[in-house]
């Protein structure tokens, strides 16, 4: 049986680990966009390092773990400008939303937050339309 759902299973146990003791630690939630994008434009203040901290975490640990477990294959395109537009549609979109799939479907989820539960059914369902359309133009 492929155990590749097990990466899956793990990943996202410590993601809800890791938002679990950032609101213990911090009293705030772990919204990765929102943490990026007060470091970005300047508006993290006291809290840059630990802001900084974060996010050379949220980068280096899976980096490091490549070095000693097999990760399974991906389909990330090599077209480094469709990985630009891509990543800049995301950034418009977590700050359009007010939010991130950690924000809003980690955090603002299991705290029954109307407008994360909202905001998780929208852009979990415009994925599904892409995929849909991308598969039928033969994109995928």
């Amino acid at each position: 049986m492929e155990l590749s759902w097990l990466y899956g299973l793990l990943g996202g146990g410590m993601i809800g680990c890791a938002a679990a003791i950032y609101l213990l630690v911090n009293g705030r939630i772990m919204g990765a966009s929102g943490i990026a994008g007060s470091v970005i434009d300047g508006t993290a203040g006291k809290v840059a390092g630990e802001r900084l901290a974060f996010l050379a975490g949220l980068i280096g640990v899976p980096a490091l773990a490549t070095l000693f477990v097999d990760m399974p294959s991906t389909h990330v395109t090599s077209n480094l400008g469709l990985l630009v537009v891509a990543g800049l549609m995301v950034g418009f979109g977590t700050r359009l939303g007010s939010g991130c799939t950690s924000g809003h479907g980690v955090c603002g989820m299991s705290r029954l937050s109307l407008r994360s539960i909202i905001a998780t059914v929208i852009y979990i369902g415009a994925g599904v339309l892409v995929i849909i359309a991308a598969r039928s133009m033969g994109v995928l």
